[in-house]
């Protein structure tokens, strides 16, 4: 169900925690409304990206803050909003959390029944990959704050969640107990999911993501967003006839267009067409020169699991969903006599566009790919909030606009309240060996399984 209503603010002062934060998508998506939030990353990178965009943040794992510091959080957070890390439910991955659904619903309901965390804590334990555990962190948030003296008790107004379509089943699961059958406490939900592509809200890129958007009962239905613009089909797009796949590896690329009757509109409601990366990176823009030159770009990566949305695109068409290989995409530019040459690969700054960031966001640290790749689609983000918190359609122009990191000392001062210390990182910061996935030996693969160790 998406929503025609007109805006209505269900809450007065929105305060959100985002739990699993990355460089920031969710925190830009708030900042377009003026929204508060405080982020909780455990990556080394996204969090010095953070800090030089001015976010506010703690350098930490998500559970140990749930386990040894949740009193110590603002009590005034009263939205929750997460996108766990998806590699163990992403297609592209090895498979251990979508192996693994039907146990996550179980630990789910054990937590719902208000059974002790550290029983359920020892027994995630046995899972192939820890990462798949991370799934029930926004549910134990939810249930933690109605235990937490510092809060009064008092539960969260609005969850936010977000994750690879894969997830959607455990969605729905927690859709179900927290309208069914509601928390220890007795508190119940609202609640709303689906799967949503983001270049029909006017991102650059296709990508899908399954969503859920709760509100505590007593705060009115909740919907999900209303798209701004037409999906993405790749049966719409045809090469040019007389150029074979074999011209296309060797360069003689012909432009794409879009068949003639999908433009065609048959009211004057319909949506516009999804934006394209050619409007994303076309025009200069603070320290972007644009680019002019019209490119296309080959790509196996980026497919959301539907081979329709690998290939060749043109810059008319939306990008690839943008992961941590966006920096192998590669890209092909030509002039008029179809004279086609290797070009630039994308920069970081455009890459960050094409996720609807705003241009010159700050990347910093290593594996800066990696961190535009899993970050939240900042316009998409906004959507969803505006959705989930009854506030107007927000604004795409406002995060066209060049980004203004933050100075020295604010990051100084940024850094030392989510690290501990102004200029390096502490003892009380996730260790960087502990952010690396398990060895390949517990990792589940095709056919037999190796067990455990």
């Amino acid at each position: 169900m998406t929503s025609s209503a007109h805006h209505q603010p269900i809450l007065h002062n929105p305060f959100v925690l985002d739990l699993f934060a990355g460089p920031g998508g969710l925190d830009v998506a708030g900042h377009a409304f003026d929204i508060p939030s405080l982020g909780i990353e455990w990556d080394r990178s996204a969090c010095l990206t953070r800090y030089a965009a001015g976010l506010d943040t703690l350098h930490a794992d998500v559970s140990a803050v749930r386990r040894d510091s949740f009193e110590s959080l603002p009590p005034e957070i009263n939205v929750l909003a997460g996108g766990p890390p998806c590699q163990t439910y992403s297609v592209a991955g090895h498979g251990a959390g979508r192996q693994a659904l039907d146990r996550v619903k179980k630990y789910i309901d054990r937590l719902m029944a208000g059974e002790p965390d550290q029983k359920i804590d020892e027994e995630l334990k046995s899972l192939p990959d820890p990462r798949t555990a991370l799934v029930l962190e926004p549910l134990r948030y939810a249930i933690q704050a109605t235990r937490s003296p510092n809060r009064g008790h008092r539960p969260y107004d609005v969850i936010v969640l977000e994750q690879v379509p894969a997830v959607a089943p455990l969605w729905k699961h927690y859709a179900k107990v927290l309208e069914d059958i509601g928390l220890p406490d007795e508190t119940k939900y609202k609640v709303v999911f689906g799967i949503l592509d983001t270049e029909t809200f006017g991102v650059p890129q296709t990508r899908s993501r399954a969503v859920l958007i709760a509100r505590r009962v007593g705060l009115g239905e909740p919907s999900l967003p209303e798209a701004t613009h037409r999906s993405y089909e790749a049966k719409e797009w045809n090469w040019k006839s007389g150029t074979s796949e074999p011209d296309r590896a060797a360069g003689q690329v012909h432009q794409p267009t879009l068949n003639e009757g999908a433009t065609a509109s048959t009211s004057g409601e319909e949506p516009p067409r999804c934006r394209s990366m050619r409007d994303a990176l076309a025009e200069p823009v603070g320290s972007h020169p644009g680019r002019r030159t019209r490119f296309l770009v080959r790509s196996n990566y980026g497919s959301s699991g539907n081979p329709g949305r690998r290939g060749v695109r043109t810059d008319e068409q939306p990008a690839a969903t943008v992961t941590g290989r966006i920096s192998r995409f590669v890209v092909f530019e030509h002039l008029d006599d179809d004279i086609v040459y290797e070009g630039p690969r994308f920069s970081m700054n455009e890459a960050g566009m094409l996720q609807s960031f705003p241009p010159d966001y700050p990347w910093s640290g290593t594996g800066q790919a990696q961190q535009v790749g899993n970050a939240v689609p900042p316009l998409f983000g906004a959507h969803l909030l505006s959705a989930a918190l009854g506030l107007h359609e927000p604004d795409p122009e406002a995060l066209r606009k060049p980004w203004q990191p933050a100075t020295k000392e604010q990051q100084a001062k940024l850094r030392s309240n989510g690290c501990g210390a102004a200029d390096a990182c502490t003892d009380r910061c996730p260790r960087p060996e502990d952010q690396v996935p398990p060895p390949s030996s517990v990792r589940p693969r095709k056919g037999k399984q190796t067990p455990a160790k």
